[in-house]
Formats: structure tokens, C-alpha cells, sequence
């Protein structure tokens, strides 16, 4: 077996050594035996994770003693072929002939009698690169959450959607938003199907096409604005136009605006990708991985050298970084309670719900609103056709507009909950 495979356990009993030989000619038909000291199983895993390296051995002891960056894929590779504490201790106890031992084992012989501490160093090398790159991203989160929150406080279309699904229930009363009455965005998931009493259309397509509508006059009105006065008052009287026409300029210019919707609420979608769990952890995480370093660092002692006050740089930063971020998530997260506050989404109302379930409800909805802004301009460009070809016009084509009367949804989106005055007379409240 050994001389077929070339290999010889230390703890075994083994020829290696012993002078005396049955066969005298074996010595020179093949390659001496490498000693292994590791399982042999790990010896030739470990072996390959080495080769696989794209640096040398030098530029690997000269980054653990002089805390050079070494890239992260090289680090993950080396913190996996760590020894246990046994093997490190058989590996440094080792007294032999070094250069007959097994690559795996060479390995780790030279990096262990260079540098002790050496897969504690690498732990440690490791999470600093792993920090950089974790902490960029909870900062952006953190930053994605704060302007999604700015962007339902901004009172644009998805208000004015929401004003008419309500049917005339206003939403702001007294104050800007001091009465105001909360209402349940998981009833915005239900819009689609919600039909009209004479089931040709949902109450969303029907809301959309209202807010086109009302969109492309209020354009009409803004651009008569800035005309001459007496040329406004012409074209605002309609004089040359019939009823018919000035629709369907409402309509024409409407329909960009509305289709524009989603484009206001960028961040909100960001928001609904962010993991919430790890969201929540991150800081608590990071702030256990510095305090588990310093801890290892502690045990190197005087040999840390350089590597040791680069590390112990490091973490002072990290731990003043640390603490201004977990303030700000406070921040960002005291923000979104309050947004979720003013827009509960049924599931927010349990304890330990999902906080940012919220931006998943908007961006979900949002979906929905942009399929059915297709499906009414596709309509629409169907009735102009018609009209254009002498066909008759649609139940809610401008020229014979009737009221479509659907369910009433106040239960659904009304609350008992109102909003204080306080939170109306603050920036940041609603």
C-alpha cells in the first residue's frame, strides 16, 4: 500500500526511517513516501484547495504579518482548509524532515511556524472584507428606505388614485393631515377584482381612466395659464372646439402623466427587495463580529506586529461606524413605522409583522396599476378608432359619459385610527 500510494501516516507504525529492508531495490523503483500528519481524506482536499491558490506562499505570510489585503476569494479558500486545534498542535510538533512531508501538510507546517496565529489572522482579514462590502449595502438600504418614505409623503398621483377609489370620502380633513383617516392598503391588492354593477369593467381600470382624464385638464388648464390672458379665456371657454375634442385632448395628454406613475415611486420598489430579517440584523451581526475579532486579536499577544495595529485600527473605525448606523437605522426605521402608521397594511397591524410589508403592498399595487394603464390606453386608442370610422363610442367614451356605479369600498380602506395634530405639524409626519 505505501508503495503504491506513496504515503505514510506519522501515527502509524511505518517503515519510514527503519534502515532495514526485505526488499533492497524498493528504495529505488519509486518516489520516496510523503508523511501525512492530517486524515488522509482532508490531507488531499486541503492539497487541492492550495494548488487552486493564484498566490504564492510569500505573498501569504507577508500579508498575515503585515496586514496586506489579500481578496476575498483567497481568503474564503484558506479560512476552509483551517486545522482543527489538534492538528495545529501535531502539525507544529512536527520534528522530522519537513520536505518529505505531503503538500497539504508542507502547507500549513511553513504557515503555522511563520506565523502561529495564522488562520486567526485570516478569520480576521476575512471579515474586514466582508464588512466593507455588508456595511455599503445596509447603508444603502438605509438610505432606499428614507426616500421611499419621501415618496409616499409626496402628495402626487397615488394620493389622487387612492381620493377616488375612496368614492368622496375625503382622506384629509380640518388640517393637511391632522384628521386625516387611515386606510388599509391591503384593499388596494383587491381593486382588479372589484367590478362594476354592470361587470364590463373593474373599479380600477375605472379609476385609472378618471385619472388620465383629470390629469390631461388639469394640463389643459396649467398651459391656458401661461397664455395671454384673453387668449386663456378663449381657449378655456372651449370657443372652436366641441366637447368631444377638448375629451380627447384631456385625454391625449393625460395618459403620459398617468403613465409616468411608477417612475415616482423608484425607491418604494427598491424597498420592497430589501430582506427585512437581515435588514434588521445586519448591525447586531457586525457589531458581534467586531467584538469577536478584538477578542482574537487580544490572544496574539506581542506577535501581532504591524498586522495587529492595522487590525486594531480597523475595528476602532468600525466600531465608530457602527454606532452612528445604528443610529440612523433607528431613524430610518422610527420613519417607516410612522409611514406605516398613516398607511397600515393589515399585516403591519400584528406584532412582529414584517415593518417594511408596506413598500411589497405599493409595488405590488403599482404593478397593477401599470398593467391596467396599458389596457386603458390600448381602449382608448380602440375608441378614437371607432369614432374616427362612424362606429358607436364606448360606455365611457367623452361623448356619452354615464356614471358607473360600483361597491362601496370605504369599509375597506376606513379606519377608526385618525392622525394627531402633532404629526400634521411636523416635517417629517403626515
Amino acid at each position: 500500500m505505501e508503495s503504491l500510494f506513496g504515503y505514510v501516516a506519522t501515527n502509524g507504525k511505518s517503515p519510514v526511517g527503519n534502515k532495514t529492508s526485505t526488499n533492497p531495490s524498493s528504495s529505488n523503483t519509486g518516489p520516496p513516501p510523503q508523511i501525512l500528519i492530517l486524515d488522509p481524506s482532508k490531507s488531499q482536499n486541503t492539497a487541492i484547495v492550495v494548488r487552486s491558490l493564484t498566490i504564492s506562499r510569500k505573498e501569504i505570510l507577508d500579508a498575515l504579518l503585515n496586514g496586506h489585503v489579500l481578496n476575498s476569494d483567497t481568503l474564503e479558500k484558506l479560512t476552509r482548509i483551517a486545522p482543527t486545534k489538534e492538528e495545529e498542535a501535531q502539525i507544529l510538533e512536527f520534528d522530522g524532515n519537513s520536505t518529505k512531508l505531503a503538500d497539504a501538510e508542507s502547507f500549513l507546517y511553513h504557515l503555522l511556524k511563520a506565523v502561529p496565529s495564522a488562520f486567526t489572522r485570516l478569520d480576521a482579514m476575512l471579515f474586514r472584507s466582508n464588512y466593507d462590502l455588508e456595511i455599503r449595502h445596509f447603508k444603502e438600504s438605509l438610505q432606499t428606505l428614507e426616500l421611499g418614505c419621501k415618496e409616499l409623503r409626496n402628495r402626487g398621483l397615488f394620493l389622487k388614485l387612492v381620493d377616488a377609489i375612496l368614492s368622496g370620502n375625503r382622506m384629509n380633513a380640518g388640517t393637511a393631515s391632522g384628521n386625516a383617516q387611515a386606510f388599509d392598503l391591503t384593499a388596494l391588492q383587491k381593486l382588479s377584482d372589484v367590478k362594476s354593477t354592470d361587470g364590463k369593467t373593474t373599479l380600477l381600470h375605472f379609476v385609472v381612466e378618471e385619472i388620465v382624464r383629470s390629469e390631461g385638464k388639469r394640463c389643459v388648464i396649467n398651459r391656458n395659464h401661461s397664455l395671454d390672458r384673453s387668449n386663456s379665456s378663449n381657449l378655456s371657454s372651449g370657443s372652436g372646439t366641441t366637447k368631444e375634442e377638448r375629451e380627447k385632448e384631456y385625454i391625449r395628454l393625460g395618459l403620459p402623466v398617468v403613465g409616468g406613475l411608477s417612475l415616482e415611486f423608484f425607491n418604494i420598489k427598491k424597498a420592497a427587495t430589501i430582506d427585512c430579517d437581515a435588514f434588521i440584523n445586519t448591525c447586531s451581526t457586525l457589531t458581534t463580529g467586531v467584538a469577536k475579532i478584538r477578542q482574537s486579536m487580544a490572544r496574539c499577544g506581542s506577535e501581532g506586529g504591524r498586522f495587529l495595529r492595522e487590525m486594531k485600527a480597523f475595528l476602532e473605525e468600525a466600531e465608530k461606524e457602527l454606532k452612528v448606523v445604528r443610529q440612523e437605522q433607528t431613524k430610518v426605521m422610527e420613519l417607516v413605522k410612522r409611514t406605516g402608521e398613516y398607511y397600515p397594511s393589515g399585516a403591519s397591524k400584528d406584532r412582529g409583522a414584517n415593518p417594511l410589508q408596506l413598500f411589497v403592498i405599493i409595488r405590488d399595487f403599482l404593478g397593477m396599476v401599470d398593467q391596467v394603464f396599458v389596457d386603458v390606453a390600448r381602449n382608448l386608442q380602440k375608441r378614437k378608432t371607432g369614432a374616427e370610422s362612424g362606429g358607436l363610442s364606448s360606455p365611457y367614451s367623452p361623448a356619452t359619459r354615464i356614471p358607473v356605479k360600483s361597491p362601496d369600498l370605504t369599509a375597506h380602506f376606513t379606519s377608526d385610527k385618525s392622525m394627531t395634530s402633532t404629526s400634521s405639524d411636523s416635517e417629517d409626519g403626515f
